[in-house]
């Protein structure tokens, strides 16, 4: 372990890990040590960043500080502690107690840490009730507080909706919101901006910011991203294998880093630029596999054929077959709606779509088999995309069953296949998806969709829960699987640096609008609409000072 030069502060560490180890037992009952004697301090006002890619151990880590231990892991040895007391060895019920108040954790999926049936409001204030911390008038208005902190729209009434009506970027600051509500000393952050656009995500790394700035709070924080990690923290430990590689400065681990490893995750961090497919001769006429011709669609009640609330506007394009094509913009823009839409899961209520010049049906019901067939979709979140309780072999085998009647043996010597397509041991078909990393839950996401022989995947934000070097295996699996199988994919996302990895061309969205199309490699060039310039400006860079001096103000 390569330790940098830190200046070591002066005052006592809010928390203190000292020679941390957590065992695990695998699938055949071996027992293994995931994380293999890890030391370090938090001290007050401080964000001490844990990067790694999936599998390191920097998750487990996190979760640690909450004296919180996985489904099958247990604490070897080691010590956790904070305000005198030892987490390691607490009861469960002490540690109950510290959780919201002393310590509280912003997790990398809020889709899957809100209750559905439940409105957000009530969500956010709950720990305030369960730890007697303040009375609600006084919890409902804290809460509001944070939403206008948190740069959420609609602060006074945002509250009183249900999870599924607001965007994955807004739910994700609303869970923030959740865990700053009951003043923690320390706040872990996993990966809470993975999924979030890059305007909104200056806004809120702006935010959380701010407000641990002002209440002292320290913070741990997990991600894969660099340049995120840049902004927001002081101190920066490379993790992998369930060891320290190296810790020090941020400044120190991104100018000057020590460790080969951490020299690798900064070389993953530069963009790598498709090479655009051939488009079809001038003089031959090209084939369209996926059209889209003034697609309109929305939520809510319909009325007099519209719905309450309209969301995408007359959104047209071609996708030439062999080609891929990249939607961008920020989290409410009507990128993963326009996929739905496509799909048929929310029938677009003007407009039409044809797959390879055939006419499909606004809605999924009324498509054939063959039609569904055909065009398969990845959702952005393998944790509810997957089922919990169906191991990885039933959930390769049901589209299987589906869509070519197989069964049996050869239904399982198939799902060995897909596993082996898309990279995975065969061994892999026997786990639950909760015993994979977010890597492999993403793989068996595509096994799944490439179950059916699909002309057409509609990939909506693969790979933004995913750290950089597995997201760079995930896109080199995705043109692999192109060169074999002939698919074309719908890549959506607000990664620039991956549309431009993966995609030809790219449409920029904009409140419901195609704003802006172009290829690929001259967007950053060429692009002339101020949003999509704007897009282009909210890249974080691997500077510690960039967020302090971005002014989007200069291009809105």
């Amino acid at each position: 372990m390569i330790d940098s030069l830190t200046p070591t502060p002066a005052t006592a560490p809010l928390m203190e890990i000292r020679d941390l180890k957590i065992g695990a037992v695998t699938d055949s009952g071996r027992k293994v040590q995931i994380i293999r004697g890890v030391s370090f301090d938090v001290h007050e006002g401080e964000v001490v960043a844990l990067i790694g890619e999936s599998g390191s151990g920097k998750t487990t880590i996190a979760l640690s500080l909450l004296g919180h231990t996985r489904k099958g892991c247990t604490f070897l040895s080691g010590s956790i502690r904070i305000g005198g007391q030892n987490l390691v060895i607490l009861s469960n019920a002490g540690r109950a107690k510290l959780r919201g108040t002393r310590m509280a954790y912003v997790p990398q999926s809020a889709a899957a840490a809100f209750n559905p049936s439940r409105r957000i409001l009530e969500q956010v204030i709950e720990i305030t009730r369960i730890h007697g911390v303040m009375p609600k008038p006084e919890a409902e208005a804290k809460a509001r507080d944070l939403f206008r902190a948190l740069a959420l729209p609609d602060p006074d009434t945002i509250g009183e909706r249900y999870p599924h009506q607001v965007s994955g970027g807004q739910l994700q600051r609303l869970a923030a919101a959740m865990a700053l509500i009951a003043d923690p000393s320390l706040v872990v952050f996993d990966e809470p901006t993975t999924a979030l656009d890059v305007t909104t995500q200056i806004e809120v790394l702006r935010a959380f910011k701010s407000v641990m700035r002002r209440g002292g709070l320290a913070g741990v924080y997990v991600s894969h991203d660099l340049a995120v990690v840049a902004q927001v923290a002081d101190r920066i430990i490379v993790l992998r294998d369930g060891e320290i590689q190296e810790q020090g400065t941020t400044r120190q681990i991104l100018e000057n880093p020590q460790h080969p490893y951490t020299r690798e995750l900064l070389a993953a961090f530069k963009p790598v630029h498709r090479v655009p497919a051939a488009a079809a001769a001038p003089e031959k006429r090209p084939r369209f596999i996926l059209e889209a011709n003034n697609i309109c669609a929305g939520y809510g009640p319909i009325h007099d054929g519209e719905p309450r609330f309209k969301v995408l506007d007359r959104v047209s394009f071609r996708l030439e077959k062999g080609r891929n094509l990249g939607v961008i913009g920020e989290s409410g823009s009507g990128k993963s709606t326009l996929a739905r839409a496509l799909a048929g899961i929310l029938p677009a209520y003007r407009g039409e779509t044809q797959l390879d010049g055939q006419q499909l049906d606004s809605d999924l019901k009324n498509r054939s088999r063959e039609e569904l067939r055909r065009m398969q979709m990845v959702f952005q979140l393998a944790d509810t995309a997957l089922n919990p309780t169906r191991s990885v072999g039933n959930i390769l085998g049901r589209p299987l069953t589906f869509y070519d009647g197989i069964r049996g043996a050869e239904c399982e010597r198939r799902v060995i296949e897909l596993l082996e397509m898309v990279h995975l041991p065969a061994a892999m078909r026997h786990r639950l998806p909760g015993e994979l990393s977010g890597g492999q839950k993403q793989r068996v996401n595509f096994a799944r969709a490439l179950a059916a022989k699909p002309q057409v995947i509609l990939c909506d934000e693969v790979t933004s829960a995913l750290d950089t070097v597995v997201a760079a295996s995930i896109l080199e699996l995705l043109t692999e699987l192109q060169r074999e199988l002939g698919v074309s994919y719908l890549f959506i996302s607000h990664h620039l640096s991956t549309v431009q990895a993966i995609c030809d061309d790219v449409l920029v969205m904009y409140k419901g609008r195609m704003v802006e199309a172009l290829p690929a490699e001259d967007l950053a060039e060429r692009a002339t609409h101020p949003y999509s310039r704007k897009l282009i400006a909210s890249v974080p860079q691997l500077d510690p000072a960039w967020l302090d001096g971005v002014d989007l103000a200069t291009v809105d």
